[in-house]
């Protein structure tokens, strides 16, 4: 049992990874945060329940327990920016969405604390997903990662307006087989109740990009969801009975269409 994250096996080529749904700090942390950081906004509200259909598709999910104000496990461990010229925030983020501080003054992040945590923290999360993605890629030929992803509807310092509720990422088309994308995106087009973009301004973060190579037939897609279509979106961040059914619908559609695409190439 990991401390950093959760892993349930499915023996389907489909892997679910959900980076950013953790709430846990660690220890000594809550004390150093601002009142912002320790309500934890950015966090992917209740993704593991939403997608919690996965294991009904023989899928792997890997879901994160440590929260990304700990180590953002979706951002280039390098420090570049996957958004050059665009407001992001860090792979130890310093804070929030909106630009106010994590961090109580006098608290602040410590060069050393780094390096620490991505050796900590980043990657064990990343060699468990690697090993994973070897194993169905062993068991199948074929693997479709598949990156469960939120946000606020609207946060101007990242985005004009309101964002649209279901967003797609492939890295321009570069994380996944043309045809896959096509995939989805027609399912995204069969479900008019929400609104979607591709590849806008969520076009995948660091797990798509790194892991998802086509040629060899690994092939990843990142899903941003409006926080709106399941949740309340301020304080305290109540998961939606009532909501949270159509948006789910919608996706065990888009995962289910990826299963069928697998299928006819295998």
């Amino acid at each position: 049992m990991s401390a950093i994250y959760d892993l349930k096996r499915g023996g389907s080529p489909l892997i679910l990874s959900i980076p950013h749904c953790g709430r846990e700090l660690t220890p000594g942390l809550t004390e150093r945060l601002t009142p912002e950081g320790r309500s934890l906004i950015d966090t992917d509200w209740w993704l593991e329940k939403l997608y919690d259909f996965g294991t009904a598709l023989d899928a792997t999910v890997i879901s994160a327990k440590l929260s990304r104000y700990v180590i953002d496990l979706n951002r280039d461990p390098s420090g570049a920016s996957l958004y050059p010229g665009q407001a992001t925030t860090d792979l130890i983020p310093t804070t929030t969405f909106d630009g106010a501080p994590l961090y109580r003054s006098g608290h602040e992040l410590k060069p050393a604390e780094s390096e620490e945590r991505k050796r900590l923290y980043f990657t064990p999360y990343h060699d468990a997903l690697a090993a994973e993605i070897a194993r169905v890629k062993s068991a199948h030929g074929m693997v479709l990662l598949y990156d469960c992803h939120s946000i606020r509807s609207v946060i101007p310092r990242l985005f004009d307006g309101e964002l649209p509720v279901m967003n797609l990422g492939t890295n321009s088309g570069a994380s996944c087989a043309p045809a896959l994308q096509t995939e989805i995106v027609r399912t995204l087009q069969e479900t008019p109740a929400f609104s979607h973009v591709v590849n806008g301004r969520f076009k995948g973060g660091w797990i798509t990009r790194h892991f998802g190579r086509p040629a060899d037939n690994v092939h990843a897609v990142q899903m941003e969801l409006a926080c709106r279509a399941y949740m309340q979106e301020t304080a305290p961040f109540a998961y939606d009975e009532a909501k949270a059914p159509a948006i789910r619908m919608a996706l065990l559609a888009i995962l289910m269409r990826m299963q069928r695409w697998a299928a006819g190439k295998a």
